[in-house]
């Protein structure tokens, strides 16, 4: 189980810096480093490395291969194991890594076609819409397998309200997550108001609607988790639910900053990869949160499910007192063992 962990860790980080990497191939411009070729880059698998978007394109490909190779072998592991607890039936990691293995051929699949089509903007946002659902999948893989806090949170009871509130933080951060990428490629968007956290300028333009809906759903999202982060604390919730929602405001925090920094530095590169990163932690971290949240909520015999589904295949429940030398329990009204 341990390795199953280790291999979920690994493929999990892998997701994360393709992700990462996705951003700085859109900032540089290096969508079409390859031309309209794939998964060849100019016909040629090793093409001349002699343009830096060539190059950095040529290297987001080669981190999509590299991450098919980790989730297939996730779900071949997950599968050969799928008989020990917390990895088959209901809410096993076997089930999680198929679900992954499906989204990252489905999402290398509609690279190719962002590519055919010229790399237009509503392509790039399904293609970044798919590659969150891949990381959500992976982060429900590791948290099944016992990381990300997914062993104490077995232990640990929380409120059905705690998990509603969650979710829906995890669900306006995917929305924030997706303007975001519609603010980077819908035309002059990213540099549509030149102020911070106001426009500065009258809101005439389309861009300019898609910057600000972009930011008012960020500050929306801010003072949600913040929100939680204190509720929780208040309500004595889960431990690990309350850890984890203090670490996903962190990222919340640091974005608000980090977006600042950028406008009022006019946009440099260096920020906006950074602002791409954060976000994407944003996105991991409200979503361990809600996960989390929800497995808290259950009762105790749902949270140990996927441990009690684990049991030998073709094995019976015996019954007291039948080969066991156990004395049944007498139910009956008023009768006396």
């Amino acid at each position: 189980m341990n390795s199953l962990r280790r291999l979920s860790y690994i493929t999990l980080g892998i997701a994360l810096t393709h992700l990462v990497f996705g951003a700085i191939v859109r900032i540089s411009g290096s969508g079409m480093g390859c031309g309209d070729h794939w998964p060849k880059c100019y016909g040629h698998w090793f093409p001349p490395f002699d343009q830096p978007t060539l190059i950095i394109e040529w290297t987001h490909r080669l981190l999509a291969a590299l991450l098919i190779t980790a989730v297939v072998a996730l779900a071949a592991t997950a599968f050969a194991k799928r008989s020990l607890p917390l990895v088959g039936g209901r809410g096993g990691v076997w089930r999680a890594s198929l679900l992954a293995a499906v989204t990252v051929v489905v999402t290398a699949l509609f690279g190719a076609v962002t590519v055919w089509l010229g790399n237009v903007w509503w392509a790039t946002l399904v293609h970044w819409l798919l590659a969150a659902t891949l990381l959500a999948a992976l982060a429900a893989a590791v948290i099944r397998g016992g990381g990300l806090g997914g062993k104490s949170v077995l232990t640990e009871k929380g409120s059905l309200r705690a998990a509603r509130g969650a979710m829906a933080a995890a669900g306006l951060a995917l929305v924030v997550l997706m303007f975001g990428g519609m603010t980077a490629k819908f035309p002059g968007a990213s540099g549509a108001c030149p102020s911070f956290p106001l426009c500065g300028s009258p809101l005439s333009l389309p861009a300019q609607h898609v910057q600000m809906t972009h930011r008012v759903l960020a500050f929306l999202l801010f003072f949600h988790v913040l929100g939680l982060m204190i509720a929780f604390a208040r309500r004595h919730e889960a431990p690990i639910v309350v850890r984890a929602a203090r670490i996903a405001f962190g990222f919340v925090f640091l974005q608000i900053l980090v977006a600042g920094a950028m406008i009022g530095m006019h946009m440099p590169p260096e920020l906006r990869s950074l602002h791409q990163a954060v976000g994407v932690g944003i996105w991991l971290s409200l979503f361990t949160l809600a996960y989390l949240a929800r497995i808290a909520s259950r009762e105790p015999h749902e949270r140990m499910a996927p441990i009690a589904d684990a049991s030998p295949a073709g094995a019976r429940p015996r019954r007291a007192g039948v080969g066991t030398g156990e004395v049944p329990a007498v139910a009956s009204r008023g009768v006396q063992p």
